[in-house]
C-alpha cells in the first residue's frame, strides 16, 4: 500500500479508530481476548438469556448486568483503550503505568457497581471513597479520550468542567444562568456517581444500540459481505464513464450503511477503488476526494448514520423510525448528486469506463434494475407479511416460526445458487488490466449477504397487525445472529454442494471470521465508548450550570438575531469541532448546545423550526468536517492510498461535498424535503424535484453541465436551483402566507378555525433577563371544538383581554410551553405578557406553480449548451 509520509492508510485506520499499539505473545491475546469478551457480553445483554438465566437459578446477578451494563462497557472501552492506543510511543509493549490505568479504570467503573446499595442511600451526600473514586474515574477517562482520539475533545470537556468549578466566580456568568458555582464534591458526584454527566444518553446509547450495529458491520465485513458489496458496485457501474469512481459511490454508501466510522469506510473500499480510479484517468487528489466525500457521506445513510440515529431518537424523542423517514430521501439525493458530480469530472476529462466481458448494462437498464431491486424487496415484505396474516388464527402468536423458516429456506438456497459460481474474492486493482466483472455472478455469488441487512430492515420498519417493530437494540442483535449464522455456516455450505472434502477446513474458516468480527467490532466500539462517555461531561456540565444559556446568549448576540447569520455560526462551530472529534461526539455536542438556540431565534423570527431539523442541520455539517482541511483524517486516508498531497485531497473533497453542505439549509427552510408531515405521492413528487435540483447545483458548482458553463449560464443554473428547492420565497413575495388578527377577532378565529388547523401565536413581553420586549411565535393545531379558551387550554395557556390586548397568563408546570414561556418572560412585572396577533394560513395558489418558470430557464439553458457540446452528456 502507498505511503504518505511515513503513515499508511491501515496506520491512520489504527490510530484513529482501533489502536496503533502491536504487541505479541500474551499482552496480544490478552487485547485480543478482551475483545472477543466485550462482544459476546454485549450480545448476551440484548438478548433474553439474563432474564431467562436469572429466574432458572434465582441468581439476581444476570439480571443485575443489564441494568449496569453502561458501567460495564465504559470498563471495556477504557481497558482496551490503555491497552491499545499507546500514550508515550510505546508501541511494541505495554508499559507499567498503563497496567495502572487499567486497574484504576476498572475500579472507578466496578466501583459503582458492587456498592450500588450504599450510593444508593446516599444520593447526593457523597462519601470521601466516592469522591476519589470518581476523581480517578474521571482522570482515567480524559486520558483515555486523549490517547484515542487525541487532544481537541479533552480540551473542550476541561473547558466545560471548568466552567463547572469556577462559572460561579463570573458575575455575567451568575447573572445569566443564576449558577453559583460547585464543589469539587459535588462536581464528582453529578458527573460520575448518577446519570446526568458521563453515565448519561449518550454512553446508555453507545451500550444498547451503537455497538451491536458496530458488531454487525464488523462481522459482515470479515464475512466477507464488505467485499461482495465493492464487486457489485464494479460490476454494476464500472463500464461506464469513469465507472471506477462510481463504484466507489455505491460501494462506500453501502459499507456505510453499516459503518460508523468515515476512516474506516476510506480505507475498506478505498484500497480497491483509488487504484482503479488512478488507472483509468483520475489525478491522486481527486480520486482520493472521490473516496473520501463517498466515505464520509456513508454516515447520512441510514440505519446507523454514523451512530448519530440513535442519539437522534433519545434527543428529539421520537421514534427510530420517524428518524429514518427523515434522514432517507436527503442521503438518497446525496449520493446520486455525488455520482453526478463524478460524470460530470469524467466528462470534463473524456474518461471512459473499465472493460467488460459479455453484453455492456446502460444506464436505462442499471436504473431498471435499482428499481427492480426495490420492488422485489417490496414483494417479498409483503409475501412475507400475508403468510403471517394467513397463518396466524392457524398458529397464535407462533407465526414467526414460519417466518423463521421462510428465511432458512431461502439462505440456504442462495446459498446453493452462490455454490454455482466462482466465490466473490477480492482483486488486487494493482495488478495488471482489471476489468469490471459481470454482474450476475457477482451478485448471485454472494446474495445470501443481503439477508442479515433484511432482518435488520424488516424488524426496524416493517409492522403487522400481530407484530409491533422491534426497538433498534433488538433488531441489530436478531440481524447481528443471523449474520453470526451466516458467517459460520456459509463456507462449508458452499463446500458441501460443490461436493468438495474441505467443508471441515471451510467451517474453521468460518468460525475465524466470526471471532475477527467479534474482535474487530469490539475494537471499532473503543473510539466511540470513550467518546460518548466524554460527551456526557459536556452534557453533565449544560444540567449542572445552564451552559447553554451562556453560548446561546453569545451566538445570538454576534448574530444580531438573525437566523441564517445564526445557521452560517452553528454550521462554522461544527466544521471546527469536527476537524478533531469523532461525529458523535461533535453531533452530542454541538446539538446539546445549539439545538435550542436555533429553535429559540427561528421562533423569535416567526419560523417554527422542528426540533429534527435542527439536529439534522448540525449531523450534516459535524460530518462535512471528516474531509476538511487541515485535520481531516478521511483524507489523510486516502491520501496513503492514492500517493495524492492529504492538503489538496481534503480540500477537493470539500469541494465535491459543497452539495451536502446545501442540504441542510434546506432542512430548516423548506421541511418537506425531511418528509415532515408529507404523504407518499408528495413524497415521490419532492423528491424528484429536489433530486432534478441538487444535480442542477452540482453542475452550478462543477462549472460543467452539458458543456462548459459560462458565468451567467451557472448564475441562471443557480436560480433555478433557488426555485426548485425554494418556490415558498417568491410565492411570498405575491402573496402573504398569513391572515393576522389581533384582538377579541383573534380569538374568534381561534375559536372558528378547523381542527387541526395550525394557528400561529406571537408572543409578547419583556425579557425574563434582560427586561427588554421580546417576541417569540408558538405553533398550536386546536383539536378541541368550542370557544377559544377550551382549544388554547390543552396547551396550558390561559387568556383574558383588557386594554392592553389579549394578556397571556404564566403557564402550569408540566404544560406544553411551560419551560419555554416561564423560563423566557418575565409574567409579574408591570409590562404584561400578551398575544399580540395570530397568522392562519391564507389561501393561495400552490407553490409548485414557480416551479414552470425554472424548467424555463432551464430548457433555455440546455439549448445554449446543447450547441456547444463536445460529447454526449451521458
Amino acid at each position: 500500500m502507498s505511503v504518505t509520509g511515513e503513515r499508511t492508510a491501515d496506520d491512520l485506520v489504527a490510530e484513529a479508530d482501533t489502536g496503533a499499539r502491536n504487541v505479541a505473545g500474551f499482552q496480544q491475546r490478552l487485547i485480543v481476548g478482551i475483545c472477543i469478551v466485550w462482544s459476546l457480553f454485549q450480545l448476551y445483554i440484548a438478548s433474553s438469556l439474563p432474564g431467562v438465566l436469572g429466574q432458572a437459578t434465582g441468581v439476581s446477578l444476570f439480571a443485575n448486568v443489564v441494568a449496569q451494563a453502561r458501567y460495564i462497557h465504559l470498563a471495556f472501552a477504557l481497558t482496551l483503550a490503555h491497552l491499545a492506543f499507546p500514550l508515550f510511543g510505546h508501541k511494541n509493549r505495554i508499559p507499567v503505568y498503563d497496567w495502572v490505568l487499567v486497574a484504576l479504570s476498572v475500579a472507578a467503573c466496578l466501583y459503582l457497581i458492587l456498592y450500588r446499595f450504599e450510593i444508593a442511600q446516599r444520593p447526593g451526600l457523597w462519601s470521601t471513597t466516592d469522591v476519589v473514586m470518581s476523581g480517578i474515574g474521571m482522570a482515567a477517562l480524559l486520558v483515555a479520550v486523549y490517547r484515542s482520539l487525541g487532544l481537541p475533545l479533552v480540551v473542550i470537556a476541561s473547558v466545560f468542567l471548568s466552567l463547572a468549578f469556577f462559572g460561579g466566580y463570573s458575575e455575567w456568568i451568575r447573572n445569566l444562568t443564576n449558577y453559583g458555582g460547585s464543589s469539587f464534591t459535588k462536581a464528582m458526584g453529578h458527573y460520575w456517581m448518577q446519570t446526568e454527566g458521563v453515565f448519561g444518553v449518550a454512553l446508555g446509547v453507545s451500550t444498547t444500540m451503537i455497538f451491536l450495529f458496530v458488531l454487525f458491520g464488523a462481522i459482515l465485513d470479515k464475512a466477507g459481505g464488505g467485499n461482495w458489496f465493492i464487486k457489485v458496485a464494479i460490476a454494476l457501474l464500472g463500464a461506464l464513464r469513469g465507472g471506477p469512481a462510481k463504484a466507489s459511490v455505491l460501494s462506500s454508501m453501502m459499507t456505510g450503511m453499516i459503518s460508523g466510522s468515515s476512516i474506516a469506510n476510506t480505507v475498506t473500499t478505498g484500497t480497491f477503488t483509488i487504484p482503479l480510479m488512478r488507472k483509468i484517468g483520475f489525478p491522486a487528489e481527486k480520486a482520493g476526494a472521490v473516496e473520501v466525500a463517498s466515505s464520509t457521506n456513508g454516515q447520512l445513510t441510514p440505519p446507523v448514520m454514523g451512530a448519530a440515529a440513535f442519539l437522534m431518537v433519545e434527543y428529539v424523542n421520537i421514534p427510530y423510525i420517524e428518524v429514518i423517514k427523515h434522514a432517507f430521501l436527503p442521503a438518497v439525493i446525496s449520493y446520486i448528486a455525488l455520482l453526478y458530480i463524478v460524470h460530470l469530472e469524467s466528462l470534463k476529462m473524456g474518461l471512459t469506463g473499465l472493460k467488460k466481458p459479455g453484453r455492456q448494462i446502460g444506464v436505462a437498464m442499471i436504473l431498471i434494475l435499482f428499481l427492480s431491486g426495490f420492488l422485489l424487496v417490496a414483494a417479498a415484505a409483503w409475501i412475507m407479511v400475508a403468510i403471517r396474516a394467513l397463518l396466524e388464527p392457524v398458529m397464535p402468536d407462533q407465526s414467526i416460526l414460519a417466518s423463521l423458516a421462510i428465511l432458512a429456506v431461502a439462505y440456504v438456497a442462495l446459498v446453493w445458487v452462490a455454490s454455482r459460481y466462482p466465490d466473490v474474492k477480492p482483486d488486487d486493482p494493482n495488478e495488471g488490466v482489471v476489468e469490471a466483472p459481470r454482474l450476475t455472478p457477482t451478485l448471485m455469488g454472494g446474495a445470501y449477504y443481503a439477508l442479515p441487512i433484511l432482518v435488520l430492515v424488516w424488524n426496524l420498519m416493517i409492522r403487522t397487525d400481530d407484530l409491533d417493530r422491534l426497538s433498534p437494540a433488538l433488531s441489530a442483535f436478531w440481524a447481528a445472529v443471523m449474520m453470526i449464522i451466516v458467517a459460520l455456516t456459509h463456507r462449508p455450505l458452499k463446500a458441501l454442494f460443490r461436493g468438495e472434502h474441505h467443508a471441515t477446513s471451510e467451517a474453521v474458516a468460518g468460525f475465524q471470521d466470526f471471532v475477527l468480527g467479534l474482535i474487530m467490532g469490539a475494537r471499532n466500539m473503543i473510539s466511540i465508548g470513550v467518546a460518548t462517555g466524554a460527551a456526557g461531561i459536556i452534557v453533565g456540565t449544560i444540567s449542572l450550570t445552564g451552559a447553554h444559556q451562556i453560548i446561546g446568549q453569545v451566538i445570538e448576540t454576534v448574530s444580531g438575531g438573525n437566523l441564517m447569520i445564526l445557521l452560517v455560526l452553528v454550521a462554522v462551530l461544527s466544521l471546527i469541532l469536527g476537524m478533531g472529534l469523532p461525529t458523535t461526539a461533535n453531533y452530542i455536542v454541538v446539538s446539546s448546545l445549539m439545538a435550542p438556540v436555533i429553535v429559540t431565534v427561528g421562533a423569535q423570527a416567526g419560523l417554527i423550526v422542528p426540533l429534527i431539523a435542527v439536529h439534522m442541520f448540525v449531523f450534516y455539517f459535524g460530518i462535512l468536517a471528516d474531509d476538511t482541511p487541515p485535520v481531516g483524517l478521511a483524507a489523510y486516508a486516502a491520501a496513503a492510498i492514492s500517493q495524492g498531497d492529504p492538503i489538496k485531497t481534503g480540500i477537493q473533497g470539500f469541494s465535491y461535498d459543497i452539495r451536502t453542505a446545501l442540504l441542510p439549509f434546506l432542512f430548516i427552510f423548506n421541511t418537506d424535503l425531511l418528509l415532515i408531515d408529507v404523504g407518499l405521492v408528495k413524497g415521490v413528487f419532492v423528491f424528484f424535484v429536489s433530486l432534478l435540483a441538487m444535480l442542477l447545483f452540482a453542475a452550478s458548482t462543477q462549472g460543467y453541465f452539458i458543456a462548459k458553463s459560462r458565468w451567467y449560464e451557472t448564475v441562471a443554473l443557480l436560480l433555478v436551483v433557488f426555485m426548485l428547492f425554494r418556490p415558498g420565497f417568491f410565492l411570498d413575495q405575491v402573496e402573504p402566507p398569513y391572515r393576522t388578527y389581533s384582538g377579541g377577532e383573534a380569538l374568534d378565529q381561534i375559536a372558528a378555525s378547523a381542527a387541526g388547523a395550525p394557528v400561529r401565536l406571537t408572543i409578547s413581553g419583556p425579557d425574563f433577563d434582560t427586561g427588554r420586549i421580546a417576541e417569540t411565535t408558538l405553533l398550536i393545531t386546536p383539536e378541541a371544538d368550542g370557544d377559544a379558551a377550551a382549544r388554547l387550554d390543552p396547551y396550558g395557556l390561559t387568556v383574558f383581554e383588557d386594554e392592553a390586548g389579549l394578556v397571556l397568563e404564566e403557564p402550569f408546570p408540566g404544560t406544553p410551553f411551560f419551560e419555554q414561556l416561564a423560563n423566557g418572560y418575565d409574567f409579574y412585572g408591570d409590562t404584561p405578557v400578551t398575544i399580540r396577533q395570530i397568522a392562519l394560513e391564507a389561501e393561495r395558489m400552490p407553490k409548485e406553480v414557480f416551479f414552470l418558470p425554472a424548467l424555463l430557464i432551464l430548457a433555455g439553458i440546455v439549448a445554449l449548451q446543447w450547441r456547444r457540446r463536445l460529447q454526449a452528456p451521458f
